[in-house]
């Protein structure tokens, strides 16, 4: 059976949405954050050197930095590492509390239709330094998860975990 460059693409492509769109064999960002109060986002435990609310919008704004980047050769990232974290240390409100999350879950669904509708996952930009969509499908994954695990342990240590 020959096996065609075009079908290994597919799979690949098939296996990387399955993993956006599945936690697998840990919690996703929403689950994690789930029933969590603005409140509760923006308490500081000294434990830790960042808050929850401090960890979702770090999350909020580098993976719209790496979809932007993908979707626009002329895009600027902001400066390192100042421009990923939030200026706030918790948010004003509720409101911006559940603004974060809705932008978080948008750029998600937009880097998903990315990946549905790249047709050479693997070619590299002509900008950047050698990234492709697949390479940067990896880098929002494994941010994420990195800081999902960090959000778990500060709701286990408060006892907001159930």
């Amino acid at each position: 059976m020959e096996i065609s460059t075009n079908n290994i693409v597919a799979q690949v492509k098939e296996q990387l949405l399955d993993r956006f769109v599945t936690s697998g064999a840990h919690v996703d960002l929403f689950d994690a954050i789930h029933g969590l109060s603005w409140e509760q986002a923006g308490q500081k435990n000294e434990t830790f050197p960042y808050n929850i609310w401090q960890l979702t919008e770090h999350i909020r704004i580098s993976q719209f930095d790496i979809l932007e980047f993908c979707r626009n050769p002329s895009y600027r990232s902001p400066d390192w590492p100042s421009g990923y974290w939030p200026k706030q240390s918790s948010p004003k409100n509720s409101l911006e509390w559940k603004q974060t999350q809705d932008k978080i879950r948008e750029d998600y669904q937009a880097f998903i239709e990315l990946i549905r509708e790249s047709m050479e996952i693997f070619k590299r930009f002509d900008h950047g330094t050698g990234q492709s969509v697949f390479n940067e499908a990896l880098l929002i994954l494994d941010h994420n998860a990195y800081h999902v695990g960090q959000i778990v342990l500060i709701r286990k240590v408060n006892g907001w975990w159930h």
